[in-house]
């Protein structure tokens, strides 16, 4: 029970991070831990390095919320060290046990958009101590979510994940799933809003259209070849800015 109690703890601190700093986020990091706490060290190194490298390209672009990471990674390690299933059986658990969370999270955001006016009050009056504290909530909502699925997956085995998540309603189900469609191309829009307000910049967006579309690459080739480009725009940018102070320099001495 003390077990259960010390990684029930770890995966609502990991929870209340996630949604701060993100100092613990990594699989790597978080079983090494599970492992300590479950007195199998060498098994929580094993697992947290085979889940990172799993999960190594998984991140939150914009609005969107990817598979929980840190409760699939608490969860599985610990199942698997208490099974003594390895790292077959934590790869097992893993994709499912974060699919749940994510869809928890995503219901948790949702809910989560009824503080934004309040917010909203609190910033025009200039509130900076209230606005801080509106913060709390949301933090130590995150770490719950995380953390009663660690304790009942610990507590009654993973069967009870399994038996949570097929006796929800079918119209929850579908709406988180439906809402976890609509949100990813909310969070590209809104980045591509803030990202390509210069228009000049469309060509950019063209370019890769064009790589994907009709020629077929994938991300790690369209990736190197923005490269370059990249490289190019920023030596223009930095060379434009250079020229402009050097302008205002020689006009400040002619006023002189």
């Amino acid at each position: 029970m003390l077990t259960t109690v010390l990684v029930t703890v770890w995966a609502f601190l990991c929870g209340v991070d996630d949604s701060s700093t993100q100092m613990f986020r990594r699989p790597l990091l978080i079983c090494t831990v599970t492992g300590l706490l479950m007195g199998d060290l060498q098994s929580g190194l094993v697992i947290g390095a085979t889940l990172e490298i799993m999960w190594m390209g998984i991140g939150n672009v914009g609005a969107y919320t990817a598979p929980d990471i840190v409760s699939g990674s608490i969860i599985s390690c610990s199942l698997a060290i208490a099974s003594g299933g390895g790292v077959a059986t934590a790869i097992t658990l893993a994709v499912p046990t974060s699919l749940l969370a994510q869809q928890l999270l995503i219901l948790w955001q949702t809910v989560n958009c009824a503080l934004n006016p309040w917010a909203q009050r609190l910033a025009e009056n200039g509130d900076v101590k209230g606005t801080n504290w509106l913060i709390v909530p949301s933090g130590l909502m995150v770490g719950a979510i995380l953390a009663i699925p660690a304790f009942i997956a610990l507590q009654f085995g993973s069967g009870a994940i399994e038996d949570i998540v097929n006796s929800l309603p079918e119209v929850i189900m579908t709406g988180l799933s439906n809402s976890g469609k609509i949100i990813p191309a909310v969070g590209i829009a809104l980045l591509m809003i803030i990202m390509i307000k210069n228009a000049k910049l469309w060509v950019f967006l063209i370019l890769g259209f064009v790589l994907t579309s009709y020629l077929g690459l994938s991300v790690l080739p369209v990736t190197l070849i923005a490269l370059p480009f990249a490289y190019l725009y920023d030596m223009n940018s930095e060379t434009k800015t250079q020229v402009r102070e050097v302008e205002d320099v020689v006009e400040g001495s002619y006023d002189l």
